[in-house]
Protein backbone atom coordinates (compact mmCIF):
# COMPACT_ATOMS: atom_id res chain seq x y z
CA UNK A 1 0.00 0.00 0.00
CA UNK A 2 2.67 2.55 1.03
CA UNK A 3 4.59 1.42 -2.40
CA UNK A 4 1.59 2.16 -4.19
CA UNK A 5 1.25 5.83 -2.75
CA UNK A 6 4.77 6.40 -3.00
CA UNK A 7 3.99 5.33 -7.20
CA UNK A 8 1.03 7.51 -7.25
CA UNK A 9 2.54 10.93 -5.55
CA UNK A 10 5.63 9.99 -8.09
CA UNK A 11 3.37 10.06 -10.95
CA UNK A 12 0.89 13.01 -10.12
CA UNK A 13 4.05 15.09 -8.58
CA UNK A 14 5.80 14.55 -12.57
CA UNK A 15 2.02 15.69 -13.90
CA UNK A 16 1.85 18.57 -11.58
CA UNK A 17 5.22 19.73 -11.78
CA UNK A 18 5.66 19.05 -15.46
CA UNK A 19 1.66 20.64 -16.22
CA UNK A 20 2.86 23.80 -13.64
CA UNK A 21 5.91 24.58 -16.73
CA UNK A 22 4.04 27.29 -18.32
CA UNK A 23 3.53 27.33 -22.10
CA UNK A 24 4.68 31.40 -22.45
CA UNK A 25 7.41 30.74 -19.62
CA UNK A 26 11.11 28.71 -19.99
CA UNK A 27 10.72 28.18 -16.42
CA UNK A 28 8.45 27.46 -14.05
CA UNK A 29 7.19 30.01 -10.97
CA UNK A 30 9.98 29.91 -8.52
CA UNK A 31 9.79 29.53 -4.59
CA UNK A 32 11.27 32.06 -2.21
CA UNK A 33 14.56 30.32 -1.22
CA UNK A 34 14.59 29.18 2.02
CA UNK A 35 12.61 26.21 4.50
CA UNK A 36 9.84 25.14 3.03
CA UNK A 37 7.13 22.97 4.03
CA UNK A 38 4.71 20.70 1.64
CA UNK A 39 1.87 18.62 2.64
CA UNK A 40 0.65 16.26 -0.17
CA UNK A 41 -2.89 14.73 0.49
CA UNK A 42 -4.81 12.56 -2.05
CA UNK A 43 -8.62 12.56 -1.70
CA UNK A 44 -10.62 9.33 -1.35
CA UNK A 45 -6.95 7.80 -0.12
CA UNK A 46 -6.74 6.26 3.10
CA UNK A 47 -3.45 7.17 3.10
CA UNK A 48 -2.28 10.19 5.45
CA UNK A 49 -1.37 13.35 3.98
CA UNK A 50 2.48 13.14 3.75
CA UNK A 51 4.42 16.44 5.00
CA UNK A 52 8.23 16.99 3.94
CA UNK A 53 10.64 20.41 3.80
CA UNK A 54 12.72 21.01 1.56
CA UNK A 55 15.76 23.67 1.61
CA UNK A 56 15.90 25.13 -1.30
CA UNK A 57 17.44 28.00 -3.74
CA UNK A 58 16.60 29.41 -7.07
CA UNK A 59 19.21 26.74 -8.69
CA UNK A 60 17.31 23.67 -6.58
CA UNK A 61 13.93 24.95 -6.60
CA UNK A 62 14.04 24.87 -10.42
CA UNK A 63 16.13 21.43 -10.50
CA UNK A 64 13.21 19.97 -7.80
CA UNK A 65 10.88 20.94 -10.32
CA UNK A 66 12.57 19.63 -13.71
CA UNK A 67 14.43 16.52 -12.80
CA UNK A 68 11.23 15.48 -10.69
CA UNK A 69 10.45 11.59 -11.62
CA UNK A 70 10.88 9.63 -14.70
CA UNK A 71 9.17 11.65 -16.99
CA UNK A 72 10.81 14.19 -20.14
CA UNK A 73 8.84 17.51 -19.72
CA UNK A 74 8.50 16.48 -23.71
CA UNK A 75 5.63 14.18 -22.55
CA UNK A 76 3.50 17.08 -21.89
CA UNK A 77 3.70 18.76 -25.10
CA UNK A 78 0.36 20.81 -24.88
CA UNK A 79 -0.59 23.33 -22.00
CA UNK A 80 -2.58 25.82 -21.94
CA UNK A 81 -1.83 28.15 -18.96
CA UNK A 82 -4.62 30.94 -17.55
CA UNK A 83 -3.57 33.35 -15.36
CA UNK A 84 -5.52 35.22 -13.36
CA UNK A 85 -5.02 37.47 -10.31
CA UNK A 86 -5.69 35.37 -7.89
CA UNK A 87 -4.66 31.83 -9.48
CA UNK A 88 -2.85 30.04 -12.14
CA UNK A 89 -4.90 27.68 -14.23
CA UNK A 90 -2.54 24.69 -15.92
CA UNK A 91 -4.67 22.49 -18.20
CA UNK A 92 -2.09 19.67 -19.86
CA UNK A 93 -1.90 16.81 -22.43
CA UNK A 94 0.67 14.00 -21.96
CA UNK A 95 1.58 10.88 -23.06
CA UNK A 96 3.10 8.79 -20.56
CA UNK A 97 3.92 4.53 -21.09
CA UNK A 98 2.58 5.56 -24.29
CA UNK A 99 -1.01 6.40 -22.97
CA UNK A 100 -2.69 9.29 -22.94
CA UNK A 101 -2.93 11.57 -19.50
CA UNK A 102 -4.37 14.78 -18.47
CA UNK A 103 -3.92 17.50 -15.72
CA UNK A 104 -5.44 20.42 -14.40
CA UNK A 105 -3.91 22.43 -11.92
CA UNK A 106 -5.08 25.02 -10.29
CA UNK A 107 -2.75 27.19 -7.92
CA UNK A 108 -3.69 29.69 -5.74
CA UNK A 109 -1.91 31.64 -2.99
CA UNK A 110 1.77 32.91 -3.41
CA UNK A 111 5.59 31.57 -4.16
CA UNK A 112 6.68 33.93 -1.58
CA UNK A 113 4.61 32.74 1.60
CA UNK A 114 2.12 30.12 1.09
CA UNK A 115 0.67 28.41 -1.92
CA UNK A 116 -1.81 25.86 -2.62
CA UNK A 117 -1.96 23.40 -5.67
CA UNK A 118 -5.13 21.05 -6.45
CA UNK A 119 -4.27 19.00 -9.26
CA UNK A 120 -6.78 16.36 -10.89
CA UNK A 121 -4.74 13.85 -12.83
CA UNK A 122 -6.53 11.44 -15.64
CA UNK A 123 -4.59 8.38 -16.52
CA UNK A 124 -5.73 4.97 -17.17
CA UNK A 125 -2.20 4.08 -14.97
CA UNK A 126 -4.33 5.46 -12.09
CA UNK A 127 -6.31 3.46 -9.75
CA UNK A 128 -10.23 3.97 -11.32
CA UNK A 129 -8.42 6.36 -14.17
CA UNK A 130 -8.64 9.61 -11.67
CA UNK A 131 -6.71 10.98 -9.07
CA UNK A 132 -7.32 14.52 -7.04
CA UNK A 133 -4.31 15.70 -5.02
CA UNK A 134 -3.73 18.73 -2.98
CA UNK A 135 -0.28 20.37 -2.34
CA UNK A 136 0.04 22.96 0.48
CA UNK A 137 3.36 24.65 0.51
CA UNK A 138 4.40 26.42 3.46
CA UNK A 139 7.36 29.01 3.43
CA UNK A 140 8.62 28.91 7.35
CA UNK A 141 11.55 30.40 7.16
CA UNK A 142 15.85 30.41 6.44
CA UNK A 143 17.20 27.05 6.14
CA UNK A 144 18.79 26.00 9.18
CA UNK A 145 22.78 26.39 9.63
CA UNK A 146 22.60 22.20 9.04
CA UNK A 147 20.46 22.21 5.66
CA UNK A 148 21.74 23.05 2.02
CA UNK A 149 20.38 23.68 -0.94
CA UNK A 150 18.61 20.47 -2.04
CA UNK A 151 18.14 18.90 1.15
CA UNK A 152 14.61 17.09 1.69
CA UNK A 153 13.54 15.84 5.20
CA UNK A 154 11.11 13.48 5.23
CA UNK A 155 7.99 13.16 7.88
CA UNK A 156 10.21 10.41 9.91
CA UNK A 157 13.47 12.82 10.00
CA UNK A 158 15.24 11.00 6.92
CA UNK A 159 17.07 13.88 5.03
CA UNK A 160 18.58 13.37 1.45
CA UNK A 161 20.03 16.04 -1.02
CA UNK A 162 18.32 15.78 -4.56
CA UNK A 163 21.39 17.32 -6.10
CA UNK A 164 23.69 14.70 -4.57
CA UNK A 165 21.76 12.28 -5.25
CA UNK A 166 21.14 12.76 -8.94
CA UNK A 167 24.81 12.97 -9.27
CA UNK A 168 25.43 9.85 -7.88
CA UNK A 169 22.55 8.44 -10.18
CA UNK A 170 24.33 9.47 -13.22
CA UNK A 171 27.81 8.27 -11.81
CA UNK A 172 27.73 4.47 -11.63
CA UNK A 173 30.51 3.61 -8.95
CA UNK A 174 29.90 6.23 -6.93
CA UNK A 175 30.04 5.49 -3.37
CA UNK A 176 27.30 5.06 -1.12
CA UNK A 177 25.63 8.49 0.87
CA UNK A 178 26.98 8.18 4.27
Amino acid sequence: MRQDFARLIRATSVLVLIGAMSAQAAEPPSRKPGLWQVKTSIENSSAPARVLQQCIDATTDQMMQSSAGPFDPAACPKREVQDSANSITIDSTCTVGGKAATAHSVITGSFDSSYTMTVTAQSEELPGGKMTMTMEGKWLGPCAADQKPGDMIMGNGVKINLPEMLKRSASPGAPPPR
